[in-house]
């Protein structure tokens, strides 16, 4: 915006993907419900805060969902999955909640193994149902304050799992007590969720079905009355757009300082999935934003490196607990889930104009020097210094935390563990070294140059890669020209080049130019 001032609308619509993908939706299933709700909302004659708080309860919703996720994949295994096999279930039908659970469980199990199997998960359902609303709802209800949105979204937020009978969680409220806003977006969710599986006459179906007792009877009729339109709007390849475009007048902003508020509180989000990683997101931010400063980054770069530190694993909700938090080796499709988080990061921030410049340093943190990271593979010719030093702290950071692997490193540990990266040429040691004196911690290792060169060919190489004459190289390096020649044949011997071009090439290739 003109005034430097940011909508809170469309910054909330990049994020809500990352919820998406934590439920187990495909991408935007919060901005079709957000869109649904607010157009349940103004057929209902609501206006003003009534409707924007619609709007807002409906785009925070799925923001808990990683706060049970510990637990359900401690009683399910894959949470994510029984998550978005259960978003359609309507309590009151008991058949249509063990047809969820015999559909998912136990396929490739033998007959006896998998009816214990079934009969578990119903079990573990019932008796954790109540626990994972309340830490849903607690955990929403928090992230709201933080966010200073209006108590009219903070009142509805906490409503998300009670019915219009009564028979929700956790306060099993009923009727007009639920807020309004709740109530557009529980008929909302649910005709979503429906249309995307079976298409409208599913939706308006289980509309109908749950009306007096899932649904607030008028708010059912009102969808069921028009769902051709309503449903027709939520049908387009992408609703990020529109959805961000129906958030109701008067439109909300956030200042640039406010912007940390709200990329800390999506960085406790996606780090309370699981107790190994609680404040791992915080904690690589102010390690990258100390390293980069260290490193004499402009302030600007500081200030993205900041954000993006804070926002780069938010693709992690994307993947299971029982992925993230298994002891042993992970099997081929367990690591191409890991390896994509990365780039789900990166494909979240870039969403938004408001958020893409932090796209491309988020999504590298997973990326190595000589190609071998995830999730593009990228070598050091495309990895800018931002996403050098993040990719350090990330590593660093992790190392002292605890793993369901390993111990904690101390610091001592981690610096040895990251200068053999940084030996195996890994890591950038630039970078790595800024780390770990911000993390109060020096160096002594220098990686192992390429081909064979030694310290004082590297000093040569960049000289002549650069243009540098035999006499300038012995200037620069206070040696004679003929001590400069022969380290210049040496170095064309060994890099197999004969021009200036090839060891200039060379020296990008194996970025030896920085440093």
């Amino acid at each position: 915006m003109a005034d430097g001032r940011l909508s809170l609308a469309e910054l909330l619509a990049a994020l809500s993907l990352a919820t998406d993908l934590g439920n187990g939706f495909s991408y935007e299933k919060t901005l079709r419900t957000t869109l649904l709700a607010t157009r349940l909302g103004e057929l209902a004659g609501l206006t003003g805060a009534e409707l924007s708080d619609t709007w807002y309860t409906s785009v925070l919703r799925y923001t808990g969902c990683t706060a049970y996720a510990y637990e359900m994949s401690q009683a399910f295994g894959d949470e994510i999955a029984v998550k978005h096999r259960f978003a359609p279930v309507d309590s009151r039908f008991p058949k249509d909640a063990m047809r969820a659970v015999v559909e998912g469980v136990g396929k490739d199990e033998g007959p006896l193994r998998r009816a214990r199997h079934i009969v578990h998960d119903m079990r573990a359902g019932m008796k954790l149902f109540p626990f994972m609303a309340a830490a849903d709802c607690e955990a929403v209800g928090r992230y709201c304050k933080r966010l200073a949105v209006s108590p009219g979204v903070a009142g509805a937020v906490v409503c998300m799992f009670e019915r219009w009978d009564g028979k929700g969680a956790p306060r099993k409220l009923s009727g007009e007590a639920i807020p309004m806003p709740s109530r557009l977006n529980h008929v909302a969710h649910i005709a979503e969720v429906n249309c995307s599986i079976g298409g409208r006459d599913a939706a308006k179906a289980m509309i109908e079905r749950g009306r007096g007792g899932w649904f607030d009877p008028a708010i059912a009729d009102l969808f069921v009355q028009n769902a051709d339109d309503l449903v027709a709007e939520i049908e387009a390849e992408s609703v990020f757009d529109a959805a961000v475009a129906a958030e109701p007048e008067t439109r909300l902003t956030i200042g640039p300082a406010q912007l940390d508020d709200l990329a800390r509180t999506f960085a406790d989000f996606v780090d309370l999935k699981s107790p190994y990683t609680l404040t791992h997101s915080s904690g690589v931010a102010r390690l990258a934003e100390a390293a980069a400063i260290t490193a004499g980054l402009g302030e600007k770069d500081v200030e993205d490196l900041r954000r993006a530190g804070l926002l780069h694993d938010l693709g992690r909700a994307s993947v299971p607990n029982g992925i993230w938090d298994k002891a042993g080796s992970l099997g081929p499709s367990e690591r191409e889930r890991v390896r994509l988080h990365a780039y789900h990061s990166e494909r979240v921030l870039a969403s938004s104009p408001l958020l893409a410049h932090l796209a491309p340093i988020a999504g590298m943190h997973h990326e190595r020097l000589d190609g071998s990271g995830y999730h593009r593979g990228n070598s050091a010719a495309a990895q800018t210094m931002s996403a050098r030093i993040l990719a350090a702290a990330d590593v660093f950071h992790a190392l002292l935390e605890e793993r369901p692997h390993r111990a904690a490193f101390v610091p001592e540990e981690a610096t040895k563990e990251i200068e053999m990266m940084v030996s195996a040429g890994l890591l950038d040691a630039r970078a790595v070294s800024a780390v770990c004196a911000a993390a109060g911690q020096r160096i002594s290792a220098r990686r192992d140059w390429p081909a064979g060169l030694t310290e004082r060919e590297i000093d040569v190489l960049r000289l002549i890669a650069r243009g540098s004459t035999k006499k300038q190289v012995a200037a620069a390096l206070f040696i004679s020209p003929a001590t400069a020649h022969t380290h210049i044949v040496h170095i064309y011997e060994k890099i197999g080049a004969s021009t200036r071009a090839g060891a200039a090439l060379f020296a990008m290739e194996h970025d030896l130019l920085e440093g």
